[in-house]
C-alpha cells in the first residue's frame, strides 16, 4: 500500500517523486481550496503534508473549513515514509504546517524532532491513540483485514487454514518493510504467535505465497477477478474498492485455533510540524478535523472509523460496507508502535531470512 520502511529505500523513493508529489500538490490544492501556495487570493493557506488514501474525504472537508473560517489548505499526499522524510529535508526551510502519517513514522517524526505540542483540544480522542506530551493524535482509525474472492468462505476461516494446499499459488500478501499493510501483517501474527512463532508461520505460508509485492492496493484486482484467492488489505480501502468499483471481494479477519479474530490499527496520525510557517492557523484546521461534525463524517464518506470516542460505536448509516460492521467480533490488539519502530530493522533482516525473500 503506501508505505516503505527502509530508510535508504525511503530517501531513494522520495527522490524519484518529488516532481510527482509536485504535480500532485498543485492539482489536489486546487480540488480541494482553488490554493497553490502559502498565500491564497486574498486569504491565507495552510499546508497539510499527509499519507494518501482519504483524499476525497480532505477536500471536503478542506471547503468546509475554507467556508468556515477563510483559510484555504494546500494538501501534498505522499507515501507514510516519504511524508516524514520531505519534512525532514525541509527543516531549514519549514513548508508543512500539519502532518498526517502512518505509524511508526509518526513516532519516527516525533523521535527527530520533528514535532511541536499543538496544544490543541483532543479530550475527545482516548489516551491509546495520542501522544502524553501532545506531539501527535490519531485523526482516523483504520485497520488491517484481509479479503477473499466470493469463491471462498471466510466465516470461519482461520491462520492454519491458509496453510492448506488449496491455497498455493492463489495467496499472496504485501511484503513486510516494502508497504505498510505487509508490515501490520507481520505485527499482528508477531501479536498472536510471539517473534519466533510468527517467523515459523511465514516460513509455513511461503509455500502457498505467490511472491513479494510492495502493493497492497495492486492485491484487490487479482482477488476480485479470481487470479488470487486470498490477500491482505486494509478495511478503509477495501470498502472503498468495494462501493466505488463494485469489487465482489469479502473483507475478513483469519481466526486463530480458538476462532478469535484480530487485528491491529493502522491509523492517520496527525501532528503539528515544528516551525510551522502559519502554526495559529494550522491549529484551526487540527481542531476543524478533530471536531464531531468533521469526524461523523469519517464512516460514510471514507469508511475509516472516527478517532472521536464517542462517535465509534455510531450505527451506520445507508446500506453499503461500514467499517463498524467489518469490524464486529473483532478484537484490536494494542501495539507499541515505538518498540516497533525501534526493532523494526531486526524484525525485517528477521523475516527475510526465515522467508527467503
Amino acid at each position: 500500500m503506501r508505505t516503505s520502511y527502509k530508510p535508504a529505500e525511503l530517501a531513494r523513493t522520495l527522490a524519484r517523486t518529488t516532481l510527482l508529489v509536485a504535480t500532485a500538490t498543485a492539482v489536489a490544492a486546487t480540488a480541494a481550496c482553488g490554493g497553490t501556495g502559502t498565500d491564497s487570493a486574498g486569504g491565507k493557506t495552510v499546508t497539510v503534508y499527509s499519507a494518501d488514501g482519504v483524499g476525497p474525504w480532505y477536500q471536503t472537508q478542506f471547503a468546509a473549513f475554507q467556508k468556515q473560517t477563510g483559510i484555504a489548505v494546500n494538501l501534498v499526499e505522499a507515501g507514510s515514509g516519504e511524508v516524514v522524510n520531505r519534512v525532514d529535508k525541509e527543516q531549514a526551510n519549514p513548508q508543512a504546517d500539519v502532518v498526517v502519517t502512518l505509524p511508526p513514522f509518526i513516532q519516527k517524526a516525533k523521535a527527530s524532532g520533528l514535532l511541536q505540542d499543538s496544544g490543541i483540544d483532543t479530550g475527545a480522542v482516548p489516551a491509546a491513540d495520542k501522544d502524553p506530551e501532545g506531539k501527535f493524535v490519531t485523526l482516523a482509525n483504520n485497520y488491517l483485514c484481509f479479503i477473499a474472492n466470493p469463491s471462498v468462505d471466510t466465516s470461519a476461516l482461520k491462520w492454519d487454514d491458509l496453510l492448506k494446499p488449496e491455497f498455493k499459488g492463489k495467496l499472496q500478501y504485501s511484503t513486510p518493510g516494502q508497504a505498510g499493510d505487509g508490515t501490520a501483517v507481520l505485527i499482528l501474527l508477531q501479536k498472536l504467535l510471539g517473534k519466533q512463532g510468527a517467523l515459523d508461520y511465514l516460513n509455513k505460508l511461503q509455500a502457498n505465497n505467490v511472491g513479494p509485492s510492495s502493493s497492497t492496493g495492486k492485491l484487490q484486482a487479482k482477488v476480485d477477478k479470481g487470479e488470487l484467492t486470498v490477500a491482505n488489505g486494509d478495511v478503509q480501502m477495501n470498502l472503498t474498492t468495494i462501493k466505488d468499483k463494485g469489487s465482489k471481494f469479502s473483507v475478513f479477519f483469519p481466526a486463530t485455533a480458538d476462532g478469535k479474530k484480530s487485528t491491529v490499527a493502522v491509523p492517520y496520525v496527525m501532528g503539528l510540524a515544528k516551525g510551522a510557517p502559519h502554526k495559529s492557523d494550522a491549529t484551526k484546521l487540527m481542531t476543524f478535523l478533530l471536531a464531531a461534525e468533521a469526524q461523523k463524517t469519517l464512516g460514510p464518506d471514507a469508511f475509516a472509523v472516527p478517532a472521536r470516542a464517542e462517535l465509534r460505536d455510531a450505527p451506520a448509516t445507508g446500506s453499503g460496507p461500514s467499517p463498524s460492521a467489518a469490524l464486529k467480533g473483532v478484537e484490536v490488539l494494542p501495539v507499541d508502535w515505538n518498540k516497533v519502530l525501534t526493532d523494526l530493522d531486526g524484525d525485517l533482516a528477521a523475516y527475510q531470512k526465515a522467508t527467503g525473500s
